[in-house]
């Protein structure tokens, strides 16, 4: 009897992975992993670690750029998976509706009670993408205003509000939509007062760098945009589902009930792809104001049952393992350590964020010998310090972990959220021990600092 065999097939073509990839997708994936040396190959996973053919376990400090809130495998989201699928539910039939979707808007609501409804989607872009409509419809009016170097999304709407000029060239004509600084209300005011803006959309704590907004500035720009008649939008995509030690992000600062809100990310449990966007009563009644308008706004996978049971896992975990309060224990432990370190390295100059959200920022040293190995860094790319730090916590320390943005001297932790003190103290030895390396002035970290110099230039 012939079949597919999952199983078989890895093993067979399991090994050409690298050469798939640059044969038949992105080729520039593979070629910039070679580069670096994070050409690894993990077998499996579970939790916060990796595994390679070897055995030997490598420390998550990403997760999936945030998607595995739970880590890898949670049996209670693979539990409900199998239960979704043993169950053979009518799904998708698109004219009845499904019991799942209604119970996780509802469960979800619960954490935002200012707010009534939920529109399902597929991913984060999507959750963008459903707000920029839902508040250009619901307040007639065709702008939105958004932060310089936020990220908000690839897809052409989201793109139009994303700050970094590297993602949008080439893409244009985009929406006409305008940025102003971080904090800078008097820019969004001024704005406001041209009387065409449906909302504002900003990242409570904005990922490119971890920046937080500043003390009061999301509830003064909700009542600037209110008082214009606009709404705040906040995308929670990434800071979302306790990533901060809140539920959501947006709950540091009293006094705050965005209009609109974008989840997605740590909602899907790692498996299945889901994005949400929250939102007022008054906005989705205009959006889908009569039966003409039923479909006006939709996802041929939105509101899936396998997404949804994800989803429902996800929440039911949070709430039985406390995963908020573990958050905001665990997140001040690692930056309390990461901050006590800065006064030991000339070259490390800030730790910030909020509960598992961490950036590490390097900046120029004072001694004259590391200033001069530093200017080289900066005169080829700025950000290859940052590359430089990153590398040997994966090839010398089994830790992975990423460079906040294009030229940002930052690394950004964002591990899942059921790391405890074990992961903390493993990860703060290995950053020491590299630290120690980088200012020891030679060794071969400078040696691969140098590699990344002429490949910087190369580049250009």
């Amino acid at each position: 009897m012939t079949g597919f065999d999952l199983r078989k097939l890895l093993a067979e073509r399991g090994a050409e992975r690298y050469d798939l990839h640059a044969r038949y997708l992105n080729h520039q994936l593979p070629r910039m992993l070679h580069t670096i040396g994070f050409d690894k190959v993990y077998e499996r996973a579970e939790g916060a670690y990796f595994w390679d053919a070897d055995g030997q376990d490598h420390l998550d400090m990403l997760a999936g750029f945030g998607v595995m809130g739970l880590g890898r495998h949670h049996p209670v989201v693979r539990q409900a998976l199998h239960d979704v699928l043993d169950a053979q539910l009518a799904d998708l039939t698109r004219f009845d509706c499904q019991p799942l979707p209604g119970l996780l808007a509802e469960k979800l609501l619960g954490h935002a009670p200012h707010l009534d409804r939920v529109f399902f989607g597929n991913s984060g872009t999507e959750a963008v993408e459903t707000a920029l409509k839902f508040a250009r419809y619901a307040t007639g009016k065709p702008r939105i205003l958004y932060c310089a170097h936020a990220f908000h999304g690839l897809t052409t709407g989201s793109l139009s509000v994303n700050g970094e000029d590297g993602f949008r060239d080439g893409f244009a004509p985009l929406l006409p939509d305008t940025a102003v600084g971080m904090g800078d209300l008097a820019a969004l005011e001024r704005e406001l007062r041209r009387g065409d803006v449906a909302g504002f959309i900003v990242e409570p704590i904005q990922g490119k760098g971890v920046h937080p907004t500043p003390p009061g500035f999301l509830r003064t720009a909700q009542e600037l945009l209110h008082r214009h008649k606009a709404l705040l939008i906040a995308d929670e995509v990434q800071t979302g589902l306790g990533r901060t030690g809140d539920f959501f992000a947006y709950q540091h600062e009293e006094g705050v009930a965005p209009d609109l809100v974008c989840v997605a990310k740590a909602l899907s449990g790692g498996y299945v792809p889901v994005g949400a966007t929250l939102g007022k009563d008054w906005i989705f009644k205009k959006v889908y104001s009569s039966m003409d308008r039923v479909l006006v706004h939709s996802a041929s996978f939105g509101a899936n049952a396998q997404a949804m049971a994800a989803g429902l896992a996800v929440l039911s975990v949070m709430e039985d393992e406390g995963i908020v309060a573990r958050v905001r224990h665990t997140g001040d432990l690692l930056r309390g350590k990461l901050a006590a370190l800065i006064d030991s390295y000339e070259l490390l100059h800030d730790v910030r964020g909020r509960g598992l959200m961490v950036g590490i920022e390097f900046g120029r040293p004072k001694s004259l010998g590391l200033r001069s190995r530093w200017a080289m860094l900066q005169a080829a790319r700025k950000g290859l310090f940052a590359q430089m730090v990153v590398v040997p916590l994966l090839q010398r320390h089994r830790i992975l972990t990423q460079v906040s943005g294009d030229h940002l001297e930052v690394i950004k932790l964002i591990p899942p959220l059921i790391i405890g003190e074990r992961e903390v103290d493993r990860f703060v030895a290995a950053f020491t021990a590299v630290m120690d390396d980088a200012h020891s002035g030679g060794g071969l970290m400078w040696d691969f600092g140098r590699t990344l110099v002429k490949q910087a230039v190369a580049n250009r």
